[in-house]
Parts: C-alpha cells; sequence; structure tokens
C-alpha cells in the first residue's frame, strides 16, 4: 500500500531535477541564439532601392544609404517617407528572426495554451 501524500518510488525528485537541468540548458541555447541575433543585420530597401537602411538584431540602426537622385530639395517628403519605410521593414526583418529563434527554443509554443 503506497504511502498517502507521498511520491511512490520517490520518482519525482530525480525527475524534478532532470527538469531543472533541461531547463538551464534551454535557457544557454536561448542566450547564445540572442546573442548570434545580435550580431546580424537586417537590410532593407525603399524606393526600387534609392533608400538602403540596415539595422542589426538589436534594432540598432547601422547605416542609412541614398542614391542622388532620390536626394530631391523640392520633395524631402518623399525621402522622408521612404527612409520610414525601409526603417519599418528592416526592423520587421530583425523581428521575425527574432521570433524564429523564439519559435525554435519554445517549440512552438508561444505563451498561449489550447486549453
Amino acid at each position: 500500500m503506497a504511502k498517502r501524500g507521498g511520491f511512490p518510488g520517490g520518482g519525482m525528485p530525480g525527475n524534478m531535477n532532470n527538469l531543472m537541468k533541461q531547463a538551464q540548458r534551454m535557457q544557454r541555447q536561448m542566450e547564445e541564439s540572442q546573442k548570434e541575433l545580435e550580431t546580424k543585420e537586417f537590410t532593407a530597401k525603399a524606393g526600387g532601392g534609392a533608400v538602403e537602411v540596415t539595422v542589426t538584431g538589436k534594432k540598432e540602426v547601422t547605416k542609412v544609404k541614398l542614391t542622388e537622385e532620390v536626394v530631391d530639395p523640392d520633395d524631402i517628403e518623399m525621402l522622408e517617407d521612404l527612409v520610414v519605410a525601409a526603417v519599418n521593414e528592416a526592423m520587421r526583418m530583425a523581428e521575425e528572426a527574432n521570433a524564429e529563434v523564439m519559435n525554435k527554443m519554445t517549440g512552438g509554443l508561444g505563451g498561449g495554451f489550447p486549453f
């Protein structure tokens, strides 16, 4: 007859220890993946390549490249819009790469559970 309130066979503490080791290993892998991602660069273009923006995985803009033709003093608004579009696209690319890394680490669980 099993003891009341106990763990039959004493298996639970060992499983808990293994679970903790797995969690620590996953955390190290996630940190390594995050560091690797932070060193990557993402480049996006707008206006058919007239504006090119590069951001890092840390979402910092590192480069903005403009063609001569896009620098029109009479149409600064267009240039501003193209820079915004290129920055937003490069940031989206960096965010997508980050989400991909997180998805691999969590096995697609995300934050929600279907129950």
